[in-house]
């Protein structure tokens, strides 16, 4: 039995933080689908359709297995993708406990609708404080955000 994961996500943009994480839980998993969703409580500095692009380029870029699925979900439950792709667990990065106190409530209501587990998994310390909140911030504002995002990412923002 082919173990499946995903790991959702807004990525906008797609961090270092993130792409450590996705490339732990490549190792972990059979296959891995790394899910950009639309939150409807953001403001979204990307389009899906880049969202997506960034990351398929940050991951080839970082050398990160074969295993790995980069895809989209506007519509419907997270759960309901996951039911879809064969997913028993997802993995969400988590960098505090404000991380926890907001996705333990969403791990518990997702294993009741589907059977779906929730798996957190920490990043390495040299990411815990970047957000893409923070990304954006910094962007927005002209700072240098190559120690927080992949190049592919970089090169993306110093051209808007």
């Amino acid at each position: 039995m082919q173990r499946i994961a995903v790991v959702p996500g807004s990525f906008d943009p797609v961090t270092l933080g993130h792409l450590d994480v996705i490339e732990r839980a490549a190792g972990l998993f059979d296959e891995l689908h790394v899910l950009v969703v639309h939150n409807p409580s953001k403001v979204a500095l990307l389009p899906i359709s880049e969202r997506v692009s960034l990351l398929e380029e940050s991951i080839r870029d970082a050398g990160i297995g074969g295993n790995v699925v980069v895809a989209s979900w506007s519509v419907g439950l997270l759960v309901d993708y996951a039911t879809d792709v064969g997913a028993s667990v997802l993995v969400k990065g988590i960098r505090s406990q404000v991380d926890v106190a907001y996705e333990t409530p969403m791990a518990i209501v997702n294993r009741h609708l589907a059977g779906v587990e929730t798996v957190f998994m920490l990043p390495d310390p040299a990411h815990a404080h970047v957000s893409s909140s923070l990304v954006r911030q910094v962007s927005s504002l002209g700072g240098d955000v190559t120690p927080y995002v992949p190049a592919p990412v970089a090169r993306f923002l110093q051209r808007s």
